[in-house]
């Protein structure tokens, strides 16, 4: 079966996307800004306004603000002024993370661990503490939670970043059924190794790359997929990009 042309209209909408100044961040974001919507970057990362500089070349709209999404201030108030300035959130990608050096568990510092949870766990709790919480005053609303493949299987040497991960599901899946009859719909979508900056040395590693399942480039259609996860076309979209689509809200790209 041809997969069709699927384009994505997002004008008069807010998206919000964490850990937007590098990888699927950076390029979900200026998908998001071509299709129309108002783009917000939150990310501890000051690359961001580097980002918002490139969508405002092509006239689109955005801005940057400098968060950690561990911070619950910074989260706090990344949320807040995307409200003050374009007036609400109507879709909340939260993807920002850290993938902490490859080592077993026993050799692991525990600072190493706490930090690891603290971003790509905790972070994913906070945003969708105060995005939910926006979007129930405001009508309803779409997050998708980058979750990884390491969020249903197991990997060495990356012990707390699978823990992280798997939580992350878990706490879509929790918030799915909590706000589903409240017009909140949350997903998790579950890639496998995305060539990013965060992942260079898996994907330049071939014993390390070896290990992991699934091996993707950052190509427009790979980023389609996110961003179409925010639209009714979510299921059609991605099972006719040869993907699963699991229990609860996991979805997990395949190609």
């Amino acid at each position: 079966m041809s997969v069709p042309k699927v384009t994505f209209d997002f004008s008069g909408k807010v998206a919000l996307v964490t850990g937007g100044s590098r990888g699927i961040g950076r390029a979900t974001a200026l998908v998001f800004a071509q299709s129309g919507a108002n783009v917000v970057i939150g990310d501890v990362d000051p690359v961001g306004s580097e980002t918002v500089e490139t969508i405002k070349r092509d006239a689109g709209e955005a801005i940057f603000m400098r968060t950690d999404v561990s911070n619950e201030g910074d989260v706090k108030n990344l949320i807040a002024t995307a409200v003050k300035t374009y007036g609400a959130v109507h879709c909340a990608f939260n993807n920002a993370g850290v993938l902490p050096p490859t080592v077993k568990l026993v050799e692991m510092d525990e600072s190493t661990f706490d930090r690891t949870l603290a971003v790509d766990l905790k972070g994913v709790f906070l945003c969708m503490k105060y995005e939910i919480a926006h979007m129930l005053q405001s009508g309803g609303g779409a997050i998708v939670n980058n979750a990884s493949i390491a969020g249903m299987i197991a990997e060495p040497g990356i012990s707390a970043y699978i823990a992280a991960k798997h939580g992350v599901i878990g706490l879509s899946k929790a918030a799915a059924v909590e706000y589903a009859n409240k017009g909140v719909r949350v997903n998790a979508l579950a890639p496998g190794l995305v060539n990013t900056a965060m992942t260079k040395a898996w994907f330049d590693n071939p014993n390390m790359s070896a290990h992991f399942v699934g091996l993707f480039r950052l190509t427009s259609n790979f980023t389609k997929t996110f961003v179409c996860s925010f639209t009714d076309q979510a299921v059609y979209w991605i099972k006719l990009r040869s993907a699963e689509r699991l229990t609860f809200s996991q979805t997990t790209r395949q190609s």
